[in-house]
């Protein structure tokens, strides 16, 4: 089960204590997830960071 945790507060500056943040978030957050919900996950955010990549490549395209 991947828990339901809200995600930590990044500062502007992005320091090493953010990161340590996000992997302490990411760690709690899969704890008690099982190999296929991990896939899962993986799956999930690589396809809406893959749209998000394509559609500023298309914004880019139409800004040209």
């Amino acid at each position: 089960m991947i828990n339901n945790i809200p995600k930590p507060n990044i500062s502007p500056a992005f320091t090493v204590e953010d990161i340590h943040m996000i992997r302490e978030w990411n760690y709690a957050r899969l704890r008690d997830a099982t190999v296929d919900e991990r896939l899962a996950d993986n799956k999930r955010r690589a396809a809406a960071a893959q749209a998000r990549i394509e559609q500023k490549r298309r914004t880019k395209r139409i800004l040209v």
